[in-house]
C-alpha cells in the first residue's frame, strides 16, 4: 500500500514538473514543438561541428547533405530566443561559414557545369 502511495505521489510530482517546463517554454514565446526541434538540432550542430573540423574537403553528395542539415539546424534556432544557444554560438558561426563556403564553391561550380553540357 506504502509503494503504491509513493508511486502515485511520484508521478503527480512528475506531472507538475511536466507542467511547469511547458508553462515556462511558452512564456518564452515558444511552441514545445519547436523546442523540441531546437534539442534535437542542438545534437545535430555538434555532429555538423565535428564534421566541419575534421574534414576541408568532401565531396559533392556530402556538400549536399551538410547542406541539407545545416540548413535543418539554422531553422531550428531561428525559433528560440538567442539566450538559449549563445553557448553554442561559436559552432553556429563555424558552421554557418562552412555553409557560406559551400554555397560559393556550388554556385561557382554551377556555370561549368553546364557549359559541358
Amino acid at each position: 500500500m506504502e509503494f503504491l502511495a509513493i508511486v502515485f505521489i511520484m508521478g503527480f510530482v512528475i506531472l507538475v514538473l511536466l507542467f511547469i517546463a511547458v508553462y515556462q517554454i511558452k512564456m518564452a514565446g515558444m511552441k514545445v514543438n519547436d523546442f523540441w526541434t531546437f534539442i534535437k538540432a542542438n545534437d545535430t550542430l555538434d555532429k555538423l561541428y565535428a564534421f566541419a573540423q575534421r574534414y576541408e574537403k568532401i565531396s559533392p553528395q556530402q556538400q549536399v547533405l551538410f547542406l541539407k542539415e545545416a540548413e535543418t539546424v539554422f531553422d531550428a534556432f531561428d525559433k528560440v530566443p538567442d539566450e538559449l544557444w549563445e553557448e553554442e554560438y561559436q559552432k553556429y558561426m563555424k558552421i554557418l561559414n562552412k555553409y557560406q563556403s559551400i554555397k560559393v564553391l556550388r554556385w561557382k561550380e554551377a556555370p561549368q557545369k553546364s557549359k559541358k553540357k
